[in-house]
């Protein structure tokens, strides 16, 4: 019986991982998945923060603001080809039309922390807070998971 079970836990251990990347919150009828960040690296001043939000219903929204309590500021970015060259610069808001997505990835559409608090939130392994406003769908609060790496196809994943 103890072999079967531990068998078991063994089939069930990268679920259980795979999972945690596919984390998803629900605010109104937007759906954010899978918040992830990288570990920080040592002497690193910002770091950044990805998801995906889908907009199920059929009204627009937009994402207003990010807070978190690792960071004194919180921003959000995007990336533009400018002159043949990768540009970052801060939005005032992301809008989210309906039925459509908001991809936060690397190269895209991402939240930078700033003015770092708790770096020990922001390591391997760790979650730490993150709280999206919503213009309509309201406040909703995400778990990031700390990565040591990109999951896969991370990215590639604003190349569709």
């Amino acid at each position: 019986m103890f072999k079967k079970l531990l068998m078991l836990a063994a089939l069930l251990l990268p679920a259980a991982y795979s999972h945690a990347q596919e984390m998803s919150y629900q605010a109104g009828a937007l759906q954010i998945n899978a918040p992830w960040s990288l570990e920080l690296p040592p002497n690193a001043p910002t770091v950044a923060a990805y998801f995906v939000i889908h907009n199920a219903g059929q009204t627009p929204d937009r994402l207003l603001s990010v807070q978190s309590p690792v960071a004194g500021s919180a921003q959000l970015h995007e990336h533009q080809h400018v002159d043949g060259l990768m540009k970052m610069q801060q939005v005032q808001a992301v809008d989210i039309a309906p039925g459509q997505d908001a991809l936060f990835a690397p190269m895209a559409y991402h939240v930078m922390l700033l003015e770092l608090n708790d770096r020990s939130q922001l390591v391997a392994g760790q979650h730490f807070p993150l709280t999206l406003h919503f213009e309509k769908a309201g406040d909703v609060t995400v778990q990031v998971e700390v990565l040591k790496q990109a999951p896969d196809g991370a990215m590639q994943m604003n190349m569709k």
